[in-house]
């Protein structure tokens, strides 16, 4: 009764079944927003106007339409998707590779007749074929008057690393959705933080109580003005405070540390940091007022405490410097660092006080889909060696010839008439 189960997951019509409900809600984890707040679906699959006529918001939350990949019915199709790939090696791929190692002599000439290809000799050399064979790196089996010779039997086993391969990428899948998370952090320059905004993780993800310090972050421009690249210069903490790694890091060139990715994503400026005559520190904050277009921040500094007087200052780049207007938009100058504006109280610009954006992010299942892709294609590599096999009878002064191959049969055929020829 078990055999007969595993047999019937094992059917490749099982296996396509389930490879098409994967791909479906695949799909559909592609299609709809993942990991997004209720408030997002709610604003874009409204219960008033149905998306195709039936999605909906509570309908997303209600089956798990907003994590996918982390539910638990996707879960199970990977889950029968591998059974199956295991079944399906033990219980045909195997046998049918101890059955290609066999001796599978001929024992009568009525078998030749199925072979794609067979001829009858007269009056020729049985050892001048096999020396022959031989020399084109065939193994040769004789017992007596019949011979069965085989080359490339490593091609048989590529279905089996396919197999293995595409088992390792679903279970890297699942170990990544499980212990997996993404955090994305705003931090401003020499500050030290700890990771807190979880954008997602998985049921058994165990977030590390790392700290971190942006040591430092700059911008590089272009001729044109326009940034080049933005660097944080970063670095792990231990229990202690200690520095335990270091790097200077940009988009796409991330720092790992443990196995945690701390990718450079984006930057933000937020406020200014003046010094007036008696050395007090004043800091006025920054608005962006573009958000989804170009970067551009400002802030209003005031003369009086009443905040009825005073100058904007404007801000697009972190070069060093700010562009200073009057209440009524008329231009002034640009202040550099370090350089004193004169208002009824001089004040010296200091800092231009930014932060970095990072996201952090750890996938433990990464390293083993590398391996699943890796076996993937060397499956790939092994599966176009020919497994050709040859077998012959000798009746008399008679030999009765044949061959049959899994691929390449032209070229096959050029071979096998090199031995009889």
């Amino acid at each position: 009764m078990k055999q007969k189960i595993f047999r019937s997951i094992a059917d490749l019509r099982f296996a396509i079944f389930i490879l098409l409900l994967i791909s479906l809600f695949s799909i559909t984890g592609t299609v709809i927003e993942q990991d997004q707040s209720i408030e997002t679906y709610k604003m874009n699959y409204p219960l008033t106007n149905p998306v195709f006529g039936f999605l909906t918001w509570d309908r997303i939350i209600q089956f798990g339409f907003d994590h996918v990949y982390k539910t638990w019915w996707f879960f199970t199709l990977i889950s029968l998707f591998s059974i199956s790939l295991i079944s399906c090696t033990f219980l045909q791929q195997f046998p049918s590779l101890k059955i290609a190692r066999r001796c599978q002599f001929f024992r009568t000439t009525g078998q030749f007749y199925r072979l794609k290809i067979s001829t009858l000799l007269s009056n020729f050399s049985l050892n001048k074929i096999l020396l022959r064979i031989k020399n084109n790196k065939y193994s040769i089996f004789q017992q007596k008057n019949i011979v069965y010779c085989y080359k490339g039997l490593i091609g048989r086993i590529a279905p089996i690393i396919v197999h293995f391969s595409m088992i390792l990428i679903l279970l890297g899948t699942i170990i990544g959705s499980l212990f997996g998370f993404k955090a994305q952090e705003i931090v401003p320059k020499t500050e030290t933080f700890h990771i807190q905004n979880i954008l997602n993780n998985g049921q058994l993800t165990v977030v590390p109580k790392t700290s971190a310090r942006i040591n430092d972050f700059w911008i590089t421009y272009t001729k044109n003005k326009t940034v080049s690249q933005f660097y944080s210069d970063l670095s792990i903490l231990d229990n202690q405070g200690n520095e335990r790694d270091r790097k200077t890091i940009s988009v796409n060139y991330p720092l790992i540390s443990k196995s945690v990715y701390y990718y450079q994503t984006d930057w933000n400026l937020i406020g200014l940091r003046f010094q007036n005559l008696n050395n007090e520190i004043i800091e006025y904050p920054l608005i962006n007022v573009f958000k989804n277009q170009s970067k551009v921040w400002l802030t209003w500094i005031s003369n009086n405490s009443s905040l009825t007087d005073g100058i904007i200052s404007i801000i697009d780049n972190l070069e060093g410097y700010c562009s200073v207007y009057n209440e009524n938009g008329q231009f002034l100058g640009n202040i550099e660092l370090n350089e004193t504006v004169n208002f009824k109280t001089p004040l010296t610009l200091l800092e231009i006080i930014s932060s970095t954006g990072l996201q952090i992010k750890t996938d433990p299942g990464i390293p083993i889909i590398y391996l699943g892709f890796f076996f993937l294609m060397l499956s790939t590599l092994i599966s176009y060696i020919t497994y050709s096999q040859i077998w012959i009878i000798q009746k008399n002064q008679q030999i009765f010839i044949g061959g049959n191959t899994n691929r390449a049969v032209f070229e096959f055929e050029l071979e096998f008439f090199k031995f009889i020829k």
